[in-house]
């Protein structure tokens, strides 16, 4: 089974490097976007099986480009994991009622992302 095409999102280029550099690593295919209208471009052109996006950026945010691709058949049922600076229970309810599937709080390691993604790509792993 092949690994999933992954979009990247956040206007942090460093991060933005460092999440497509470790999702690399772990056989992922990844494309990357600045925020998120340059992503909701991305995402009409190509298919991508999962989404990794920060929620506060320039223009569209986290929150906005989830919802709106939810409503994209191609896209109602991907994983979509949001990351935040923001830790409390009132961002994560916002993710989850935009349709995120997963959360993780900004700073994280490589080895939370990767743990994270692989949870969202296989629901039997968690727990």
């Amino acid at each position: 089974m092949s690994l999933p095409h992954i979009l990247v999102v956040d206007d942090s280029p460093s991060l933005r490097r460092m999440i497509g550099a470790c999702l690399r690593a772990g056989g992922y295919t990844v494309s990357e976007a600045a925020d998120g209208d340059e992503a909701l471009a991305l995402a009409m052109d190509t298919s991508f099986g999962m989404l990794v996006t920060d929620q506060v950026m320039p223009g569209t945010d986290g929150l906005t480009l989830i919802r709106t691709l939810r409503k994209t058949p191609a896209y109602a049922a991907i994983p979509m994991l949001m990351l935040t600076t923001e830790a409390d229970g009132q961002v994560r309810e916002q993710a989850r009622d935009a349709g995120a599937s997963g959360f993780l709080a900004k700073p994280f390691d490589p080895d939370q992302l990767m743990e994270a993604v692989g949870a969202l790509m296989d629901p039997s792993k968690v727990g």
